[in-house]
């Protein structure tokens, strides 16, 4: 059964920064895209970056410039660097994988941008 373990999140002030981590672990097959999204409280969960196998990636508008979606295909793992976080990047963050034809989640990691 494929599992996805967070952690990096927490609580940070204005301007810092935060580094996201998700180890896949259980997959047969090769991962495929691997991604981040995030939900705040109210809101629908959205699409921050995501990271193809062959290492193309795409952001979500509002993070461009300040997050990094990286992966270790040897580690099955992916990461998102944060940098000058906003009060607004408040949210769950959640990792996602998809291999074959099957969407997997993360159980989503806290991240608190406050003064």
């Amino acid at each position: 059964q494929v599992q996805l373990v967070e952690s990096g999140g927490g609580l940070v002030q204005p301007g810092g920064s935060l580094r996201l981590s998700c180890a896949v672990s259980g997959s047969r097959f090769s991962i495929n895209t691997m991604g981040w999204y995030c939900q705040a409280p109210g809101k629908q969960r959205e699409l921050v970056a995501i990271i193809s196998s062959a290492g193309n990636t795409n952001y979500a508008d509002s993070v461009k410039g300040r997050f990094t979606i990286s992966r270790d295909n040897a580690k099955n793992t992916v990461y998102l660097q944060m940098n000058s976080l906003k009060p607004e990047d408040t949210a769950v963050y959640y990792c996602n994988v998809k291999i074959l034809f099957e969407n997997h989640w993360g159980q989503g990691t806290q991240v608190t941008v406050s003064s």
